[in-house]
């Protein structure tokens, strides 16, 4: 761990590090990010904006941070698919945890979740390889599933397994980052899940599922 500079951080330095963080974590929940200041994030940690600079270039280079820690704890998706069957019962309780696993990852990281969408959209290819890399870890894992049911004869052969892996892990980031929305429209949170569960398992291997 080290400091712009390239000195080396103690362990005192690394706490506080991880305290401006921690601090920026919970502004993000609460403020539009273009509204976070270096100033308040120190204030808000107890210390000043020089400590602030020694450890980040600016708040987008801390949000950076916090975005990469994320993404690195979304290769906790692939273990909802890796070696899991899509067979009858099974496969309606595989499709249903995939659902579960997204959703509550998206809820847990929200606020950083909709900083990386609106870098990603605006262009930022730092951002855009963060979302990339949480989307992958289920993408590739999917694909493969629907490639080898198709391989068993048991998915259409007309299915692209690649185009149809892309198509579900769109649907379900984007239905995740619009949880809240669904209660607009009467959909209570635990009516959600099955129904998208459903739309996955439909998606996979083109039958319906064995409850």
């Amino acid at each position: 761990m080290r400091t712009v500079d390239g000195r080396v951080a103690g362990r005192r330095g690394q706490a506080t590090r991880q305290k401006l963080l921690d601090c920026l974590s919970e502004m993000l929940s609460s403020s539009p990010y273009r509204d976070v200041k270096v100033i308040d994030v120190a204030r808000k940690a107890g210390t000043s904006p020089a400590t602030f600079y020694q450890y980040f270039p600016d708040v987008e280079g801390a949000v950076l941070e916090i975005a990469g820690q994320m993404a690195a704890e979304s290769a906790g998706l692939t273990q909802l698919l890796e070696g899991r069957s899509w067979a009858g019962k099974a496969g309606w309780q595989t499709a249903q945890e995939l659902v579960e696993g997204f959703l509550e990852f998206w809820r847990k990281h929200d606020a950083i979740l909709r900083v990386v969408d609106l870098g990603a959209a605006e262009g930022d290819k730092r951002f855009y390889k963060i979302r990339m890399k949480i989307l992958n870890s289920v993408n590739n894992s999917l694909a493969d599933s629907i490639a080898e049911l198709q391989s068993k004869g048991r998915v259409d052969k007309d299915v692209n397994p690649a185009a149809m892996a892309g198509a579900l892990v769109a649907m379900l980031a984007s239905v995740s980052s619009h949880q809240k929305g669904f209660t607009s429209w009467g959909v209570k949170q635990a009516e959600l899940k099955p129904n998208l569960a459903l739309l996955v398992y439909l998606g996979v291997t083109g039958r319906k599922p064995t409850k």
